[in-house]
């Protein structure tokens, strides 16, 4: 079929693209700003046109000859979301009635009954309203709190948890949430578009588990590998006062923060389950809270060690954090990130970077990598005693003094996984790029992913060390490049 989706450049929309492309359907994206798309793996498969979402005409050019609506928009984090929601809805639906659309597919929240709905959730049932009383036949998917890497709701579920070994709770985190794992969201979304023209309805969808918040903080605990932690209740701590709490605590921003905080005084359970009717679960059912859990923390790892410079063709898993994402999400990381050219070609400078380490050292301050090896393996680590197998070569697996050889791609990207004693996972990555003129430029990417309070304060306090130990690193490779003989680009250097 033929889809264009509006929403391409958030959460949400970035993942489904991939997963309708892979499912055989021609995919038209509107942007505002199609730069944000410029990087994505499947930038090329799809036809990208620019626009917004509340221009009539620039709407009306993107549904035409399109047979599927989809709708992943919302504005929370403008002032008056709502308002813009509600327009922007409008124009969609009148533009895809008068262009002949067969379908359109909204995904909105779970609306409890018979209680007052936040603004938030009051906007996204209006926003689905809308679309059923169009005329078009809409599928309106309502989602609780969605867990995968880079959502709102999981991220701050996770900054939460992470970063404060005791919780101050108000009462919400008692009430009921039935969490759904990105990837089965993925799924309905993607089905959806198959329903046939009789079916103009809102379906609820969530995971196999009712957890509450405070369960749901624990449970995120227990699979990241952290302590228990200790839960202060406070009754009269109210849904705002929380979201200033949570815009402090977390990265997550407070207009963002302040209308999710305010729904989850709500319980989100789903009223009904006839999706199955129309659509049948996934193999091997819908994805429990744990293992959602432990995909998205898997992903968050594996995604955000950098692989621009090996895999950039490469698409990733529809839950890993993607450019699209907004700044914030994809959970705790830091990186040193340097980078040099040199009149050096880019077979020395590799042979340089895949001797790095062992005998030969790590081109940077001896003194620090020796008293960090030493601090190591008093606190029961592998310190830097493991050495190397090969003085020029390495393999992937292959323990290099505290670190692994994760990935190398030879001769573009030498990856190693951190094993020394830290709270938290680190990476260090060094590549090599050609110059189009000859030469080539230097890469250096150091990444930590910090466990709990240690883990950030840990950070903060080796920065101050960077540039001696990250920044001679870059000095002396290069250094080392320019000045090797240049038989050291067979691997036999002197």
């Amino acid at each position: 079929m033929r889809c264009v989706v509006f929403g391409a450049t958030g959460y949400i929309g970035g993942r489904l693209v991939p997963e309708l492309v892979q499912a055989g359907h021609e995919v038209r994206v509107m942007a505002r700003t199609p730069g944000k798309l410029a990087e994505v793996p499947w930038r090329d498969r799809v036809e990208v046109v620019r626009g917004d979402v509340t221009a009539a005409g620039d709407v009306r050019s993107a549904v035409a000859d399109q047979q599927v609506v989809y709708y992943l928009v919302h504005s929370l984090t403008q002032r008056d979301f709502t308002g813009i929601d509600q327009r922007a809805a409008r124009t969609v639906a009148a533009a895809a009635g008068s262009a002949g659309v067969r379908r359109i597919v909204y995904l909105g929240g779970i609306v409890p009954e018979h209680v007052p709905l936040s603004r938030h959730l009051a906007s996204r049932a209006e926003v689905g309203a809308i679309f059923r009383e169009s005329g078009v036949p809409t599928v309106e998917l309502r989602a609780a709190v969605i867990i995968g890497s880079g959502s709102a709701s999981f991220e701050m579920l996770r900054y939460l948890s992470e970063r404060l070994p005791a919780m101050v709770t108000p009462r919400w985190v008692h009430n009921r949430i039935q969490p759904i794992a990105v990837r089965d969201v993925l799924y309905y979304l993607v089905r959806s578009a198959e329903l046939p023209a009789d079916v103009n309805r809102a379906f609820d969808i969530g995971g196999p588990d009712v957890l509450t918040y405070l369960t749901m903080m624990r449970k995120y605990a227990i699979v990241a590998g952290l302590p228990r932690r200790l839960v202060l209740p406070v009754p009269a701590l109210t849904p705002w006062l929380s979201a200033q709490w949570v815009n402090v605590v977390t990265p997550v921003p407070r207009a963002l923060a302040i209308p999710l905080i305010e729904s989850l005084v709500h319980e989100m359970v789903c009223h009904e389950n006839d999706i199955a009717d129309r659509i049948p679960d996934p193999e091997g059912g819908t994805t429990r809270y744990e293992r959602a859990v432990e995909l998205a923390l898997a992903r968050i790892r594996n995604a955000q060690v950098p692989t621009r410079w090996s895999d950039a063709d490469i698409a990733g898993a529809p839950s890993d954090p993607l450019p699209s994402d907004p700044d914030w999400s994809g959970g705790s990381l830091y990186q040193d990130i340097r980078e040099k050219p040199t009149d050096a070609d880019p077979d020395t400078l590799w042979a340089v970077i895949e001797s790095i380490g062992g005998e030969n050292g790590w081109y940077s301050f001896p003194l620090a990598w020796s008293l960090r090896g030493w601090i190591d393996r008093l606190s029961g680590g592998v310190g830097l005693r493991r050495g190397r197998k090969n003085p020029q070569r390495l393999h992937t697996g292959e323990a290099l003094d505290w670190w692994r050889v994760e990935l190398i791609d030879r001769p573009r990207l030498l990856r190693l996984r951190a094993e020394m004693q830290v709270p938290g996972l680190a990476w260090l990555e060094l590549a090599v790029e050609p110059e189009p003129g000859g030469g080539a430029r230097y890469h250096q990417r150091a990444i930590f992913q910090p466990r709990g309070l240690a883990g950030h304060l840990y950070w903060k306090a080796i920065t101050p060390f960077h540039d001696i130990v990250f920044g001679g690193m870059v000095r002396n490779i290069i250094g080392t490049a320019e000045h090797r003989a240049p038989d050291a680009t067979t691997g036999d250097s002197r």
